[in-house]
Parts: C-alpha cells; sequence; structure tokens
C-alpha cells in the first residue's frame, strides 16, 4: 500500500545562500514586502508577521554552480487576487526585473529572481474547484496571465503598499533534480506525495489534492551535480507536519529505504537522491 502524507503539512522556511545579506535583505523588503522577523551575525530570518517564510544565510565569496541540482524557484502563495495585484502593482513601482508571467489553470503566478539568482514565484490559487474540468480531470497548465484583471482588483485608489499579508506562506518548492522517475520514486514512494501532474520533463507532487507542493524537473540538470555546499545555492527547506507520531512515521520509511537521516535543532534532515536537503519537523 502507498504510503501518504497529512493534508495539512506545511512549508518553510527555505534556506538560502546569499552572497551579499545588506543587499538581500533590501530586495526582500522593499520589493517584496518581507518582514525582517530575527537577525544575528550572517543570518536573517524573514516572513510576513507569522511563521519564518525564508532564511537568508551570507556567504560573501559564494559562486553560482553553472549546471547543478537545487533550487528552480520557492513560491510565495498570496491569500488573494487582490494581493496578488497588491504585490505585482509592488514590483511595478520598484522596478524590480520580472522573468515571467503564468496563468497555471489552478493559480496565477510571477515570476522574478532575487539579487544573487534565486528564483521567485508569487502567487494565487484559484478555487479548488476550478481545478478540475467537466470530467472531473485534474488541469494544470500554463496560459498568458490576465496582468490587467489582476492589477483591476485594486480599484481606482488602492491603499499605500503596507507589505506582505500576514496570511502569505510558502506554497511549494520547485527543485531541479537529476531524474525526474528517481525524485518521484523518493518523493511519493518514499515520503508519501502524490503525484499531480507529469508534463515537459518535470513532476508536480502533493499532499491531500493540492495542485503541488513540489515541482521535480531537469530542465537542464539531467544527471547534474550537487552544487558546492558554499555556493549561491538552496541550503535546506523544511516541511512540517502535524505530530511527531507523523514525523516518525515517515523517518521509519526514509530509513528503511536506506536513506540517512541527520537530527536537527527542529527535527531531521534527509537529502533526497539529489542532494537537495529537506527538514521535517513537526507542529505538535
Amino acid at each position: 500500500m502507498k504510503p501518504s502524507l497529512p493534508a495539512n503539512l506545511s512549508l518553510g522556511p527555505v534556506h538560502l545562500n546569499v552572497r551579499n545579506l545588506k543587499r538581500s535583505l533590501e530586495f526582500y523588503q522593499r520589493a517584496l514586502g518581507f518582514r525582517v522577523h530575527r537577525q544575528a551575525g550572517d543570518t536573517a530570518h524573514l516572513g510576513a508577521g507569522r511563521a519564518d517564510l525564508l532564511t537568508l544565510t551570507e556567504r560573501p565569496n559564494a559562486t553560482r554552480a553553472p549546471r547543478a541540482t537545487g533550487l528552480y524557484h520557492f513560491a510565495i502563495l498570496t491569500p488573494s487576487r487582490y494581493e496578488l495585484a497588491q504585490s505585482l502593482r509592488r514590483l511595478a513601482e520598484t522596478r524590480t526585473p520580472l522573468q515571467g508571467f503564468s496563468d497555471h489553470l489552478v493559480s496565477e503566478a510571477i515570476y522574478l529572481g532575487d539579487p544573487d539568482g534565486h528564483g521567485i514565484e508569487i502567487y494565487r490559487d484559484r478555487p479548488r474547484t476550478d481545478w478540475v474540468d467537466a470530467a472531473g480531470n485534474f488541469r494544470m497548465g500554463s496560459e498568458p496571465l490576465d496582468t490587467h484583471g489582476i492589477l483591476a482588483e485594486l480599484g481606482e485608489a488602492p491603499p499605500e503598499w503596507n507589505g506582505l499579508h500576514p496570511d502569505t506562506v510558502l506554497g511549494h518548492m520547485h527543485l531541479h533534480v537529476r531524474q525526474v522517475p528517481e525524485a518521484v520514486k523518493f518523493y511519493c514512494d518514499v515520503l508519501g506525495f502524490d503525484v499531480m501532474a507529469e508534463w515537459n520533463g518535470a513532476a508536480f507532487v502533493s499532499a491531500g489534492g493540492y495542485h503541488h507542493h513540489l515541482g521535480l524537473n531537469t530542465w537542464g540538470t539531467l544527471n547534474a551535480p550537487p552544487p558546492p555546499p558554499e555556493s549561491l545555492s538552496l541550503r535546506s527547506f523544511v516541511i512540517t507536519l502535524p505530530t511527531a507520531a507523523d514525523s516518525e512515521q515517515v523517518q521509519g520509511r526514509v530509513l528503511a529505504a536506506g536513506f540517512s537521516v541527520e537530527s536537527q535543532p527542529n527535527g531531521w534532515l534527509v537529502r533526497d537522491p539529489s542532494q537537495n536537503a529537506l527538514i521535517f519537523a513537526h507542529a505538535a
């Protein structure tokens, strides 16, 4: 019987190496509306005022590996189309370069990069009833985004920008992997995610019927090595499960499959076959 994960798991924070912490903090606060929750030495913890969503660690001499597994993008989920419009307007006001827009049918998304080239998505979900067609089949794609319609949500006299809404969360992670079938076997057969869609050299997996908590692709990284530890790269990201028992069950499957784990202050760490580091924590 295939294992499963609780539908109410949550993601974050995602932990990244950056070259200049001051520069990165200015970008994430000014352009995206993050708040600095805590800062000590070379590391800062950011979010929207509640749980940490992002951790940044400064590595002044770090460079970006030209071809490696790791982060494709992390995705910030806004609580409404109105809040997505607020973010889009702010990005325009700050003249932040954007990399693309997409209507994924299940969501509406804006893409950009931070000063170190880390990929970022800002999106809002459509209602779950819109995720299936008339025959009840799950649908996810990539269509042009109605940016004018999104900005129209603000009305004629929108309020001043006040940063990310407190209900903003880390919605999903999208990873570069070395082999999609190998990654799917780990994330689904071992951890317990379900495949929601597979297309164009990528797989999208989730718990509880969400469109995807994780994207897994080989776009430019087929059989690629992991990045050097001190490069401009993903250090880790956290998956929080509801209870300690949930965490123990997942760890048992991981160990039984032959993967090693490392103890962490907030849980335990495992590396996927592409050496992306996941930390499992529990809420209670």
